[in-house]
């Protein structure tokens, strides 16, 4: 098992402020992966459209190819890339119980951040988004799918440390200062 470099993993509901928490590590000079880059990686290098119905079945289609740890198993190289150049990579996206333990497997020092927000903020958060937005129905129907289908739960309940993001960025900011000063401290 490898314990460089420490992996951060940043898991939570849709709305809950994962990109939020991935352009702060950003800010940081952080390196953060996403997984959802597979599925544009794979698609270019099929030379193949990059369109919802492609990225669907791209997906789809690896994860019956490699299982659920389809996206662990494609970015484990992209970790150590940037292993090389940093003590602690942000992964962002980190979906299914079976990539943490795919992960959990590979690098001994993977810790998960769960950004919890209540489904109605979350599903206003959704609504007015201005990329991709959900009404509050279709909000919830993606809930259960990611519960359901991806097995999301999991990584979620069994998180290291939980960062509540209800209210303003500000207090969202300061907890993330607070949990990366801490991180830096026990790791």
């Amino acid at each position: 098992m490898n314990s460089k470099p420490a992996l951060i993993a940043i898991v939570g509901m849709p709305g809950s402020g994962k990109s939020v928490a991935a352009d702060f590590f950003r800010s940081k000079n952080i390196p953060v992966l996403r997984f959802g880059d597979q599925t544009e990686i794979g698609l270019t290098e099929l030379g193949l459209e990059i369109n919802e119905k492609n990225e669907r079945a791209y997906r789809e289609n690896l994860r019956q190819e490699l299982g659920m740890a389809a996206m662990a198993i494609k970015i484990e190289p992209r970790i150590q890339v940037a292993a090389q150049t940093s003590d602690l990579v942000v992964l962002d996206g980190l979906y299914s119980w079976e990539e943490y333990v795919y992960l959990s497997q590979k690098f001994s020092s993977l810790t998960l951040l769960c950004i919890y927000a209540s489904p109605s903020v979350r599903y206003a958060r959704l609504k007015d988004r201005p990329v991709r937005p959900l009404t509050p129905e279709e909000a919830k129907s993606r809930d259960h799918a990611e519960i359901e289908n991806l097995k999301k739960g999991g990584p979620i309940a069994i998180a290291d440390y939980l960062i509540k993001n209800e209210t303003t960025q500000e207090e969202y900011q300061s907890e993330l200062e607070i949990f990366l000063r801490i991180f830096h401290e026990t790791h």
